[in-house]
């Protein structure tokens, strides 16, 4: 009991109510990764994933993360996963891991995390001159040196999430319409640029299946096409656990990890994807809602950020599943296999968690005041 109450104390900074709605997510996860046959393989290493995720989680949630606010810690952060991404390049080409001691571990997961803390500090100081086009840049160059180097690796689609990140954080400082157009019409020259010098010619076809799934079903439209099938044939009430015909006859491929939202909607059908949605809905809420009593604009900022990443990997991943958008091998978070992004994941929501102990409760950030009116 007096353990019970101690834990209590402890962690009563906790937003409970969007820590809750995760383990069904981790839950649903595991059972997809567990139906389909008898090797274990992935299942239980998952379940070491994460209960090491969650000792992160609770132990980043018990740092004062004010100290984040001075510019060396920032930089030192960013650095440290900038220099493991150029050390993939030049000496792992191809290769999106750095291995220590048998345990893998991808850079451009946490690259993430650090991007949206080094952001938030250069941001949150400037915000009133983000009118100043000098600052765009400046933040923009964060953005960029970690975006060329995850795409080269190739990783395209945690590139687009690096550049979500950047673009989602600039309009919630206040970017002007005209540095926003501007910013479009540089997105459309790169994607041109980036289509004849950059992706390499499977990423091409992933983009072409996209736009004519049906023109080359054996080929690159095969994965999307057999996702399509499996996220359908679950229809309402799905087949039941373990009966995911698709994945249980290896038709869909990656079902632990890319395409695991069909695997899933194809054993639990309609409801369970309602279910899923439900439970995403509540902890993008319970985010922005964080966001709202920040003590800082850094901590309003780095609140902002991390839900560009969790609903940039939802909104991409569910996509990608039902033949909206290209293939990109993003994971879903809290249900795909992987550490990276587990472990990732839960550093940012202990970091928010651990801001929470010194938010203001009745706080009302000028900056989002002055977008999106009185809280």
């Amino acid at each position: 009991m007096a353990i019970f109450y101690f834990l209590k104390n402890k962690f009563s900074h906790l937003d409970w109510i969007l820590f809750l709605s995760i383990p069904p997510l981790l839950l649903a996860g595991l059972l997809t990764m567990n139906s389909f046959t008898a090797e274990s393989y992935y299942f239980n290493r998952q379940i070491v994933w994460i209960f090491i995720s969650l000792i992160v989680f609770f132990s980043a949630s018990l740092i004062d993360w004010r100290f984040l606010r001075r510019p060396l810690p920032v930089v030192f952060l960013y650095l440290s996963m900038i220099f493991p991404l150029i050390f993939l390049l030049i000496f792992s080409s191809g290769a999106r891991a750095i291995s220590i001691a048998g345990v893998s571990f991808q850079p451009a997961e946490f690259i993430k995390i650090f991007l949206i803390i080094i952001l938030a500090k250069y941001l949150s100081k400037r915000h009133i001159e983000i009118a100043n086009i000098r600052h765009i840049i400046v933040s923009g160059i964060y953005a960029f040196i970690p975006f060329v180097l995850v795409l080269l690796q190739p990783d395209f689609g945690s590139a687009m999430i690096i550049f979500f990140i950047w673009l989602g954080m600039i309009m919630v400082s206040g970017i002007s319409k005209k540095h926003l157009f501007l910013l479009i019409l540089i997105g459309i020259i790169s994607f041109g640029v980036g289509w004849n010098f950059v992706l390499h010619d499977y990423q091409k076809q992933r983009i072409t299946s996209f736009l004519h799934p049906l023109a080359d079903i054996q080929g690159a439209g095969y994965n999307a096409f057999q996702s399509k099938v499996a996220v359908g044939s679950g229809q309402i009430f799905g087949k039941g656990v373990g009966f995911g015909s698709q994945s249980r006859l290896s038709f869909l491929p990656e079902y632990q990890t890319d395409f695991i939202y069909a695997a899933f909607a194809e054993e639990w059908g309609f409801i369970g994807s309602l279910l899923i949605f439900l439970l995403f809905f509540i902890i993008i809420w319970r985010i922005l809602a964080n966001s709202l009593i920040g003590a800082t604009n850094f901590e309003t900022l780095f609140a902002v950020g991390l839900s560009v990443v969790l609903m940039s990997h939802f909104i991409i991943h569910i996509g990608m599943n039902i033949g909206l958008l290209p293939i990109t091998g993003l994971p879903l978070p809290f249900l795909s296999y992987g550490g990276s992004h587990l472990l990732a994941e839960f550093l940012g929501l202990g970091i928010l968690m651990g801001m929470r102990k010194y938010s203001l409760v009745c706080h009302r950030d000028d900056m989002l005041n002055e977008f999106i009116g009185p809280v």
